[in-house]
């Protein structure tokens, strides 16, 4: 939907599907994507990256339903797919906000000469290898991809981008949730199987999940007024001036003061399945819903496609995208 910020053409390719799979350190890690335009914009604003080498995905959202939404989504994943890139192996959280400065900069100029907002909301999840003893962390890892080979059908974008050069405790008892078991089980990895780790990088309102032994989790925080009212008690979760502050980003790309993003380090144990998706999907679709099909024992491209479909049912108020990854054995 149409964001603001809280401080003062060209057709992104419309819909398709992409699955991909990695094998690293011992295990496989599992992608699948796709990108819905849904029932009320005739384009499709949203980003989708599922990268043909590296275990790396991405979504964008822009802003608006113009160029500029257009122009911010396109140049922000092209920015950070180059930096994640040419980082690779090493990535951490230094090239990754190096990246998404560069991504803030070319924005902010890409927008300078349009009349209209010009930015966009990301989130990716790039996968790190563990070092294989001292003094390898630098060393290249054995990537590959072997699966289905991504139907585009003039739909997501999957482009060669070419790299840039140089509460506290008030007495109330807390218990854990009963965690069920995932499809296939949660277990510890192959024997020789290194633990994965990966970097989430996030602005804006666009989110990160993580299925984990039955428990769906919002990794990310929404970098909207809304989040903030609902944290501080400014309005009622179910207000208009809730709803109203949902769509006032204190947080994106293009933002005139060039915010940072949040930086997440998270394990990847077998049986993950970690979601990255735009509002068009996390909006319109209930958070045991979401649950019910990510833990779904079928294939992701089966998954990814009964997410979009959902979100087609409840309305298709948006764009929709998402990308999905799961560590198996």
């Amino acid at each position: 939907m149409h964001r603001s910020p809280l401080t003062g053409p060209d057709r992104m390719p419309a819909e398709g599907d992409v699955s991909r799979s990695y094998p690293l350190a011992g295990h496989r890690l599992s992608v699948a994507g796709g990108s819905r335009v849904g029932q009320r914009y005739s384009a499709n604003f949203d980003v989708l990256h599922v990268d043909p080498v590296l275990p790396f995905l991405a979504v964008a959202d822009g802003m608006g339903d113009g160029r500029g939404s257009t122009i911010a989504g396109g140049t922000t994943m092209e920015t950070m797919v180059a930096g994640v890139r040419a980082a690779a192996p090493d990535i951490g959280p230094g090239q990754l906000r190096a990246a998404m400065a560069r991504a803030q900069s070319r924005v902010r100029a890409a927008g300078s000469g349009l009349d209209e907002l010009t930015g966009c909301t990301f989130t990716g999840l790039v996968v790190v290898p563990p070092a294989t003893g001292p003094g390898d962390a630098g060393s290249t890892p054995t990537l590959g991809h072997a699966g289905s080979t991504p139907t585009l059908g003039g739909t997501v974008t999957e482009v060669p981008f070419p790299a840039e050069p140089g509460v506290a405790d008030q007495g109330s008892r807390r218990t854990a949730p009963v965690a069920r078991s995932a499809p296939g089980g949660a277990a510890p990895g192959p024997a020789g199987a290194a633990e994965l780790s990966g970097w989430i990088v996030q602005i804006g309102d666009s989110r990160a999940y993580r299925l984990r032994d039955g428990l769906l989790e919002l990794l990310t925080v929404d970098h909207t007024a809304a989040w903030l009212g609902a944290v501080y008690g400014w309005y009622p979760a179910d207000s208009p001036a809730a709803a109203t502050a949902r769509y006032q980003l204190t947080r994106y790309v293009g933002h005139p003061a060039m915010p940072e993003p949040d930086l997440l380090n998270v394990a990847l144990r077998p049986g993950d399945v970690y979601c990255l998706c735009t509002d068009g999907v996390a909006e319109q679709l209930d958070y045991q819903r979401l649950a019910d099909r990510l833990g779904a024992t079928g294939s992701l491209a089966e998954t990814v496609r009964g997410i979009l479909a959902d979100t087609l049912v409840a309305g298709g108020r948006d764009n929709a995208t998402m990308a999905v990854l799961r560590v198996e054995h």
